[in-house]
């Protein structure tokens, strides 16, 4: 059913708060008291194990680690591997982990709780079966409680097959790359996922709230539960509670409903991610057995078709980005302080909102989100029935295959996108969830007559392919998958990204869903408009063109543009030796583009100017997907394009002093003011006007030899196992970066800490990921440096022929 203005008025945040507030640091923000981190000393064997499971399988020889773990980052690279998940190997692994119940987790009920694990993971507990999860993105749990010896040792073992290595269009890595927890409740408790929070109405004056509580009654006997709900507010003041009474009939689970109101309640959004704590309280015959604290968030917001999207009544564009999960070398194990850094210098540039391409991502991405006030989309599936093209020899090379999750979509799609769901629907950062992306995309599967004519700028194969199933199908999969939100949450609009959408207007497909996202189709968008007019239209895919934003800024109906992508990844890779995409705004390093500073210039207000620069000739050498750099090094008498990426009225541009002229920027093709002239080494200055008054300067100078490493950590005092993170710049006497250096750099540590990876940005580098050495990448790389314990930590870097530099960390 068409909705002409999707008007959600709610705020949440998640359930899985049982287990998710910044783990990774001491720094909690609403972690459950329940949940006990369980990442620690897990045995690992590469390779199928017979009776793995067994206590009598000895995992003497096995490899000590702690989670979450990637062992396809360990590589090595090949091309015998497939292009489209970054050429690294795949294959079986087992994890096993043997441990006993602490004081306070006896005679209580205990569930083992996985974030997620690549892929088709089947867990035992004390050699007892448990359960099998293909989906490698899902968050799910189990019971273990009877399984489990209250004074002994227990055994846990897992088993991840990712034999099908050429399964994805990306890199997954695989193993348990996700947090793993053990939750420790009482026989009567709040279920996990078991607290579901909306704001009915929200304004700046008054906000209603509702709270369902499930409870869960494992023991015997019928219990008198009172469950007891309190909002607090940053300042740790209670500012509303609720409470209700029933009983809990044994074996079943049942319900408490609970609301409050909050007088000038204060507003999330995208300036002020305002968040409040929910403790909920359960009391067992007069007995408090059961708290859990989450954060929520009050605003509202709609989708309307004529006037786009508004938070908090106020209209505003979504400046989205898509993500993967992986982070270069990291690999899909990827800590939480890393996703931090990336996430602020996104917001930095301008981006409010984030699409989690094309699955569900680590809990901590969702709390960050959350917590830096971005908005997201949170989206399930990649294909649905019937598996779509995976390349193996490079994208569109050769022959793909069709490994994925087609396979397991029948069985399996229902509750996976009902977990999905209930592990995020207290997000006060999701405005909508997407049942797919581009499962439209043209004879990949699906097809239809309407290819045989018109413009189909996405396609695979030449017009319709009679062989494959007809596009009609994917409106009854569609209906379906919405309707199963909807059971689980009426709060937020449903959308999908369709990449063909010449072919979907001949569908229920579109019809089915509250938002239609385009992918790479912004030319439809006033005719669509005008043909269907109840239809919400939005940018879910879209290329960096100054073109493809004009045309949301400039038509009011379009609320957004998700660019591809913020970040470079593995995967999705061109022919060997390339092994990532270089789409990304920032490279796998987490350093800004060129292209960072152009999309910064027109998505903020805050003052920017940058220079790039390009050789007339038009080679191609910049990081990534960028075509020009951000140095003054060239080959004397080169002729150059100097690009000024500015917001500024108007800019002048100074050789060695001398200005090569002043130009306005409203005359500027693409809001891009162009130079051109002939390089001569010295120092390049670009000076920003607004009303005349200079509102920006940005300088680049010509480098030397390279005669030091300079070194700089965002943070020196690492509390609990936090990530340093080193960046590392190849200088001249004079301090200036050399771009073109390549010189390779060695990291050694001193102390409890450890180097978990180096990465320079280089897509064509297959350097070994888990070695302490690698090549500087235009004069840069980077070093994640993780604390073990307390104690202080000394980092060396150093580099034959280079000036060596230390840096001093502590661990607390």
């Amino acid at each position: 059913m068409h909705m002409n203005i999707v008007s959600v008025k709610i705020t949440l945040k998640c359930i899985a708060v049982l287990v998710i507030y910044s783990v990774f640091s001491l720094n909690t923000n609403g972690q459950d008291s329940r949940a006990t981190l369980f990442n620690a000393n897990w045995k690992f064997h590469k390779g199928d194990v017979p009776q793995g499971e067994k206590a009598a399988t000895s995992d003497n020889i096995w490899r000590t680690l702690d989670l979450p773990h990637d062992w396809s980052i360990e590589g090595p690279f090949s091309d015998e591997w497939a292009s489209g998940t970054g050429y690294l190997p795949a294959g079986i692994g087992w994890y096993r982990k043997t441990f006993p119940l602490s004081t306070d987790q006896l005679g209580k009920n205990i569930y083992l709780y996985f974030d997620g694990v690549y892929k088709n993971s089947e867990v035992w507990i004390n050699e007892h079966y448990l359960g099998k999860r293909p989906n490698g993105y899902a968050s799910y749990y189990y019971d273990i409680t009877k399984y489990l010896n209250q004074r002994g040792t227990n055994l846990v073992s897992v088993k991840v097959d990712h034999t099908d290595f050429a399964d994805s269009r990306w890199y997954s890595g695989s193993g348990i790359n996700r947090n793993v927890y053990l939750i420790a409740t009482e026989p009567v408790h709040i279920p996990l996922w078991g607290v579901a929070f909306t704001t009915p109405t929200v304004s700046a004056e008054t906000a209603s709230a509702n709270v369902v509580v499930g409870i869960k009654n494992t023991s015997k006997s019928i219990a008198d539960v009172r469950v007891v709900s309190e909002l607090i507010d940053a300042n740790g003041k209670v500012v509303a509670q609720a409470e209700s009474k029933a009983q809990a009939a044994p074996d079943k689970t049942n319900e408490a409903k609970l609301s409050f109101m909050v007088n000038k309640p204060s507003l999330w959004s995208v300036e002020n991610p305002a968040l409040y704590k929910l403790r909920t309280t359960l009391f067992v015959n007069s007995k408090k057995t059961d708290i859990v604290t989450e954060q929520v968030g009050f605003r509202n917001f709609r989708f309307d078709a004529d006037k786009g999207f508004f938070l908090n009544d106020q209209n505003i564009k979504l400046k989205g980005l898509c993500i993967h999960d992986d982070a270069g070398a990291l690999g899909s194990a990827v800590p939480k302080d890393v996703w931090e850094r990336r996430l602020k210098t996104l917001k930095a540039m301008g981006c409010n909102s984030i699409r989690m391409s094309h699955n569900p991502h680590q809990d901590y991405l969702y709390d960050l989100c959350d917590q830096l006030g971005l908005l997201v989309q949170d989206e399930a599936f990649d294909e649905w029935e019937i598996g779509k093209n995976k390349w193996i020899k490079g994208w569109n090379v050769g022959t793909p295959g069709k490994d994925g999750y087609s396979k397991y979509f029948k069985e399996w799609a229902d509750q996976d996108l009902r977990d999905m769901i209930l592990r995020n629907r207290n997000r006060t950062c999701i405005i909508m969830w997407s049942i797919g992306n581009e499962i439209d995309y043209p004879n990949d599967p699906y097809t239809h007559e309407v290819l045989n004519t018109g413009r189909n700028p996405q396609i695979y194969g030449k017009g319709y392919q009679a062989g494959n199933p007809p596009a009609s199908r994917m409106g009854e999969i569609a209906a379906h998958l919405v309707q199963v939100v909807k059971q689980y949450d009426t709060t937020r609009p449903v959308t999908a990204a369709l990449a063909g959408v010449v072919m979907s207007n001949f569908t229920t497909y579109p019809d089915a869903l509250d938002l239609v996202g385009y992918n790479y189709q912004e030319y439809r968008y006033s005719d669509d408009h005008k043909q269907y007019p109840k239809r919400i239209i939005y940018g879910s895919e879209n290329g960096k063109s100054y073109d493809a934003w004009t045309a949301v800024e400039d038509n009011e109906h379009i609320s957004a543009q998700y660019l591809w992508t913020g970040i470079d990844f593995i995967g999705e890779a061109r022919v060997w030796p390339v092994r990532g995409s270089g789409a990304g705004l920032v490279d796998l390093a987490g350093f800004p583009k060129p292209e960072y500073f152009y999309r910064k210039s027109l998505w903020t207000k805050e003052p920017t100017v940058y220079l790039a620069v390009s050789k007339i000739s038009g080679e191609r050498r910049g990081r990534g997907a960028g075509w020009a750099e951000s140095h003054w090094t060239w080959t004397n008498a080169d002729s150059v394009n100097v690009l000024c990426y500015t917001n500024t009225e108007e800019a002048e541009l100074f050789l060695n002093g001398k200005s090569l002229g002043r130009k306005l920027l409203k005359d500027a093709h693409q809001k891009v003011i162009v130079w051109k002239t002939v390089y001569r080494p010295g120092e390049l200055t670009v000076r920003g006007y607004t009303q005349g008054k200079e509102a920006g300067i940005y300088t680049i100078k010509t480098a030397g030899e390279a005669t030091t490493l300079k070194t700089v950590s965002d943070k020196t005092i690492l509390t609990g196992d936090q990530v340093a993170h080193i960046e590392i710049d190849v200088i001249d006497p004079a301090g200036i970066l050399v771009a073109s250096a390549e010189n390779e750099i060695e990291i050694r540590i001193e102390g409890p800490g450890k180097l978990i990876g180096l990465e320079s940005g280089n897509l064509a580098s297959h350097e070994d990921y888990k070695s302490n050495k690698r090549k500087a990448f235009h004069g840069k790389l980077l070093a994640y440096v993780q604390t073990i314990k307390p104690g202080p930590v000394k980092v060396t870097i150093s580099s034959p022929g280079l000036k060596t530099s230390t840096i001093e960390l502590t661990g607390k």
